[in-house]
């Protein structure tokens, strides 16, 4: 066996850096990854969509998939101004999970400016207090809030 791992380990060195890549690529799993904004205003209330694209019960946070070679940060502050015009301050990473295939961005961010409908995914937005946030939002979703906003 050990002569199976270096003869492997030697032609991995050899082999050209696009077919290492092609290598690595086929024998791991793909995965998507998404950002998603925690966005405050002034009165400490969280802003909500009510999104097409949730089948249950629609209420989240704003986000988004991040698109080819964009940063993290970046997909946030484009997905949000998408949805609703808004530009973000005080943006900073409150944690990543997985979710299956899934890798999730968790950011939170400070509001800039006035939320509006700017894409056809949004049905509404509101601002909520954490305390009356919509009951038929999922209870995931409300636990990441919860504890994206707990003071450190």
């Amino acid at each position: 066996m050990k002569i199976f791992i270096d003869s492997a380990a030697k032609l991995w060195k050899i082999l050209p850096r696009e077919g290492r890549r092609s290598i690595t690529r086929i024998v791991h799993p793909k995965f998507t990854v998404s950002v998603t904004g925690i966005i405050t205003n002034e009165a400490d209330e969280v802003l909500l969509l009510d999104h097409v694209l949730r089948p249950q019960s629609g209420w989240g946070p704003p986000g988004g998939f991040i698109a080819k070679d964009e940063q993290p940060e970046t997909a946030l502050r484009r997905e949000i101004r998408e949805e609703t015009g808004l530009e973000l301050r005080d943006v900073s990473l409150h944690r990543c999970r997985t979710l299956g295939r899934h890798v999730e961005v968790i950011f939170r961010a400070t509001a800039v400016g006035e939320a509006v409908v700017s894409s056809r995914e949004i049905t509404t937005l509101g601002w909520f207090a954490v305390e009356e946030m919509p009951p038929e939002m999922s209870l995931d979703l409300q636990f990441v809030i919860r504890d994206a906003l707990r003071p450190e």
